[in-house]
């Protein structure tokens, strides 16, 4: 009778624990879904992350483009740097930050040798909404010889 008992209270303790351990990750699983569903800080958003300059020519086209972008966050944006993947792919950068709801610009001039154009431009930033708070933008296209 006594193995029994004991037998019973261990088995009454350990369901408890289990109940208590059950509720402890429910909260812990709520407390993780509030803070990913609430990242506060800056956020960018482009209005493209790829420009395609289609066919040009060139002495027609100046080869420069912008990527627009808005800070949807609730924090200063800031463009920590911008770099080509090649020399010649120049981008500028905005040097203040951008406040939230404020809409900004990266300028990218391409020197226009002819043939096809794929570069990327990587854009740092201290966003929460990309990964590390980096960017790939492309720019892409052909350029062409003028027919004299």
């Amino acid at each position: 009778m006594l193995v029994i008992s004991v037998c019973c209270v261990y088995f009454y303790g350990n369901l408890l624990i289990l109940e208590m351990m059950k509720k402890l990750l429910s909260v812990f699983i709520f407390l993780v879904g509030i803070f990913a569903f609430s990242q506060e800080g800056a956020k960018i958003e482009f209005k493209t992350e790829t420009i395609n300059y289609g066919e040009v020519v060139k002495g027609e086209d100046n080869g420069i483009r912008e990527f627009e972008f808005t800070n949807t966050g609730d924090a200063p944006l800031i463009i920590k740097s911008v770099k080509s993947s090649c020399g010649c792919t120049i981008p500028t950068k905005p040097e203040a930050p951008i406040l939230p709801g404020k809409s900004d610009k990266i300028v990218v001039k391409y020197n226009m040798n002819p043939g096809p154009i794929s570069k990327t431009i990587t854009v740092e930033t201290n966003a929460v909404n990309k990964p590390g708070g980096m960017i790939p933008l492309r720019i892409k296209g052909t350029v062409v010889k003028k027919d004299k």
